[in-house]
């Protein structure tokens, strides 16, 4: 355990960036399984506005030193990559509205 001052210090902020980092990694696991769940259940439209959303979370989170920046932007090319195997609606089922 810490017995001076600037350890006892450096032992409270560790704890409160730990906390921090903690929910972040958690808002990104979050954002990242509904993009899945979208790609999983074919849903392109639905995907691609999860994406939207997750990518810009995670790079908030690789700027701000949660995640390295290659790792976040490994984590957004993979996700984009999914997106993106979702076949695009054929011209005849979108006039018929499904």
């Amino acid at each position: 355990m810490a017995t001076h001052k600037s350890a006892i210090k450096r032992n409270r902020q560790n704890a409160k960036k730990q906390l921090i980092n903690q929910m972040r990694r958690t808002r990104v696991k979050s954002l990242t399984k509904e993009v899945l769940a979208a790609v999983e259940a074919g849903d392109r439209e639905t995907a691609q506005e999860a994406l939207g959303k997750a990518v810009p979370v995670i790079q908030r989170a690789a700027s701000r030193g949660t995640f390295h920046r290659n790792t976040a932007s490994r984590k957004v090319s993979r996700l984009t990559k999914r997106v993106n195997t979702i076949p695009a609606a054929s011209p005849s089922e979108e006039a018929s509205g499904e």
